[in-house]
């Protein structure tokens, strides 16, 4: 049952049956779905609502609807039957109830952060489950793992962050689904490091986007900043004299993925499982202070124990990035086993050819996953595979079987793709063998999950 009525925003012509953006109705809130979002309904139309808990009554403002769309979107504005598991939110831009007192959006980046962390966890592995059965047919409960300091409230993780800048030249962050910037003060999911930098003092005017790398080793952090089209040179000097020395900047275009240096290193030199690694400009890396050594851990503990990384094996890094899991797999089958490593992004590439450069044992290849396995056959004990949030889709999947490995373990950011892929799997033969999930993003409804996958002859 729902109730209805048209904030002052929403505009004089808005009524019960032309529910426009800015509307505002009562409902109650049901299970969550993929994507962070809540599911309710109006009038039979399903509503995919942020900011809320299953079982909640809310008042809700429509941030996306019309009459043709199949569905409708909406933010929290007023809670007025909370769940027990509702908590202060720790951010207030990031506070829909908040942000739309004050007259508009809360930014992204915490939607989540208004529940107590169990019960987040206790959502994902929701969502995992139902995307399991959705996707590849499996009945399967998984339990969410906490990682690190069990004891921070999920803040202080995050070691890289992305900003926008507003119109007035101030750092920001973009509303959920939207081109307003908004502009911040701070940024708690992120390490202190992060912080201390205070970004948000500083003028950015002919600045479009800046990326931040803090690493969790306290190595020298670096900034890139992405200027706007048209803006001179000394704009961006002036902005560099204004941020601390010991820190490394360069300017960076998206588009072409180039990095100009302007001081300091155009890299990261990052730390995990034992090994040192240098990650260039935008290269990826885990965001997670603690996610490097808790995925390594995860990936190598299931394939060593099961058998399939051994001295002298034959293994593959697919995704490989700037080489996380192979340095650890190149240590573990030694100088008489071989571990191919394969990542599509030139410069991350080549990070791990600087990274892996004293381990004869290790080829690494710049290039598309698929384009590499089709150019010569291949043969490989066991494989592991960390795709982006896409997954691998049908036509990698048929052709990492058919390179004849005894397990693959599979790394996922992204129930969705990742339950999608099985499902191609256990089609080929091949079934489920383990599964672990871990909260590597919390206060946000992202997830990772690590699973072994073998054939199930």
């Amino acid at each position: 049952m729902t109730s209805h009525r048209t904030s002052p925003q929403a505009g004089p012509h808005a009524n019960e049956n032309q529910a426009g953006a800015g509307t505002e109705l009562v409902v109650d809130i049901g299970a969550i779905a993929h994507g962070g979002h809540f599911v309710a309904r109006h009038e039979g139309r399903v509503i995919f609502v942020r900011h809320a808990i299953p079982g909640e009554k809310v008042r809700i403002r429509l941030t996306d609807s019309g009459d043709s769309s199949s569905f409708w979107r909406a933010d929290v504005v007023e809670v007025l039957e909370p769940s027990a598991d509702r908590v202060p939110h720790f951010w207030k831009p990031a506070d829909s109830l908040s942000a739309w007192s004050h007259g508009g959006p809360p930014v992204g980046g915490a939607e989540l952060g208004h529940i107590s962390l169990q019960r987040q966890r206790t959502l994902k592995a929701e969502v995992l489950a139902e995307q399991l059965k959705r996707l590849a047919g499996l009945d399967l409960a998984t339990e969410v793992e906490a990682v690190g300091d069990n004891h921070d409230g999920g803040l202080g993780w995050r070691t890289r962050a992305s900003f926008a800048v507003t119109p007035k030249g101030r750092l920001g962050m973009h509303a959920h689904r939207s081109d307003v910037v908004l502009p911040i003060k701070e940024m708690p999911l992120a390490l202190p490091g992060l912080n201390e930098l205070k970004l948000w003092d500083l003028d950015l005017s002919g600045i479009a986007r800046i990326e931040v790398a803090v690493p969790a080793n306290g190595t020298r952090p670096l900034i890139l900043l992405a200027p706007e089209e048209g803006t001179s040179p000394k704009r961006i000097h002036s902005i560099l004299s204004q941020l601390p020395h010991d820190v490394s900047v360069a300017s960076f275009d998206p588009s072409k993925g180039e990095v100009l240096q302007l001081r300091g290193r155009t890299w990261v030199q990052e730390s995990a499982a034992g090994h040192e690694y240098r990650v260039t400009g935008e290269g990826f890396w885990q965001i997670h202070k603690d996610a490097p050594d808790t995925l390594v851990g995860a990936v190598t503990d299931y394939l060593s124990n099961g058998g399939y990384l051994q001295p002298g094996a034959a293994v593959a890094d697919l995704y490989a990035g700037a080489g996380l899991f192979t340095a650890p797999l190149a240590d573990a089958v030694g100088v008489t086993g071989s571990v191919l490593s394969v990542e599509g992004a030139p410069g991350t590439s080549r990070d791990a050819r600087k990274n892996l450069h004293g381990e004869p044992q290790v080829e690494i290849v710049q290039g598309r996953v698929e384009r590499v396995l089709h150019q010569r056959a291949r043969s490989f004990d066991s494989l592991v595979l960390d795709p982006p949030r896409a997954g691998a889709g049908k036509a990698v999947v048929k052709q990492l079987m058919a390179t004849g490995p005894r397990a693959i373990a599979y790394v996922s950011c992204d129930p969705a793709s990742f339950a999608r892929d099985l499902g191609y799997f256990h089609q080929g033969g091949w079934r489920l063998e383990a599964l672990r999930a871990f909260d590597l993003y919390p206060n946000t409804h992202h997830l990772e999950t690590v699973g072994l996958i073998v054939p199930s002859s």
